[in-house]
C-alpha cells in the first residue's frame, strides 16, 4: 500500500455511533488510525446491516462460498478498483480501508465490500442582485459563488446532491442522474417529462471540471467498506441553464436550494472540502 495514504486522517467515520444504530465505534486516536501501527487492544464491533442482505445491488456476505470477488480489479460490471491505489486484503479475506481504522468492522450499510463508488455533481452559478449584477462580499471584494445543496433525509445535513454509481454506469451518467433525481425530482415526473428534462440537461452535463477523485470521510465507512467519489463542477456562468430552473427536492432529499459558498459552511461528509476547491477554481469569495 502506498505510504502517502497514511498521511490522511478520517474523522467523521470514527466517532460516535454508526449511522442508524446504537453501535458505538471503538475508540481510535489519530496516532492509531494507520494499519502500520500496532493496536492489540483494538476490538471493534462487527456490523453488517440486515437491511442490505440479499439485495440485488449489494454484495453477499464474504462467508458465501459462491462469492469470489476480484479485489483491486474490474469484477464483471462492478468496479472494485480504488482511486487510492491497491488496498490490502487481510489474512481472513477482508479488504482493509486504505486510510486506516474506523472503529467498526463489517460492511455497515454499504452495498459493496471495499470501495463503494459515488459521484457528486457540484452545480454552481454567480449570486446576482436585483439588477442582475454580480454580488461581491464586502470583506474579500470577490464575487459570491452559489451551489445547489440538498437537505438529506437520512441525517438532516446539507450536502451536494449525489449518489452511488450503478454497475457498468459511466460517471457522467451518474452525475446527471443523481442531480436530476435529488434536485429536480425527476422520478416524480411522467415518462415524457423525464425525457424532456434529460434532453435539456445532456449538454450541460457533458463537460464538467474535475474537483476531486478519491476517498471520502463518510460516516458510513467501516474498516472493510468505504466511500470513494468523483466530484465535478458544472458552472452556469450566465445563469441561463440552471439559474432559471425551479429546484424541487426529490428521492433522498427533503429540501433543496441555492446556497452561498462560504468558509463557515458545515456540510455532510467531505462536501465542504469539495466546495472550497470549487471556489478556489473560480477565484470566488471564501
Amino acid at each position: 500500500m502506498c505510504s502517502r495514504l497514511f498521511k490522511m486522517i478520517h474523522n467523521k467515520c470514527r466517532k460516535g455511533f454508526y449511522p442508524h444504530t446504537d453501535i458505538q465505534r471503538f475508540k481510535v486516536e489519530d496516532n492509531k488510525i494507520s494499519w502500520n501501527v500496532e493496536y492489540p487492544e483494538y476490538k471493534p464491533v462487527k456490523h453488517t446491516s440486515p437491511n442490505i442482505l440479499n439485495k440485488p445491488w449489494a454484495d453477499p456476505v464474504l462467508e458465501d462460498s459462491c462469492f469470489k470477488p476480484k479485489w483491486n480489479a474490474l469484477d464483471g460490471s462492478v468496479d472494485r478498483r480504488s482511486y487510492m491505489g491497491e488496498y490490502v486484503i487481510s489474512e481472513d479475506g477482508y479488504p482493509l480501508n486504505p486510510v486506516g481504522r474506523t472503529g467498526i468492522v463489517g460492511r455497515g450499510i454499504l452495498g459493496r465490500w471495499g470501495p463503494n463508488h459515488a459521484a457528486d455533481p457540484i452545480v454552481t452559478r454567480w449570486k446576482r442582485n436585483d439588477k442582475d449584477m454580480l454580488e461581491k462580499d464586502e470583506t474579500t471584494n470577490k464575487p459570491i459563488l452559489q451551489f445547489v445543496a440538498i437537505l438529506r433525509k437520512d441525517c438532516k445535513e446539507w450536502a451536494i446532491p449525489g449518489g452511488m454509481v450503478d454497475p457498468g454506469e459511466k460517471i457522467s451518467a451518474t452525475l446527471k442522474r443523481e442531480f436530476m433525481e435529488e434536485a429536480m425530482n425527476l422520478l416524480e415526473n411522467d415518462f415524457a417529462k423525464r425525457k424532456e428534462m434529460e434532453a435539456n440537461m445532456n449538454l450541460f452535463f457533458t463537460n464538467g471540471t474535475d474537483i476531486f477523485k478519491g476517498y471520502v470521510d463518510d460516516p458510513r465507512n467501516t474498516d472493510n467498506a468505504w466511500i470513494e467519489t468523483v466530484a465535478q463542477n458544472f458552472h452556469d456562468g450566465d445563469n441561463n441553464t440552471f439559474g432559471q430552473l425551479p429546484l424541487t427536492a426529490g428521492d433522498d432529499a427533503c429540501n433543496v436550494r441555492w446556497m452561498d459558498a462560504d468558509s463557515k459552511l458545515s456540510l455532510y461528509a467531505s462536501h465542504s472540502l469539495f466546495i472550497q476547491k470549487t471556489v478556489h477554481i473560480h477565484d470566488a469569495h471564501w
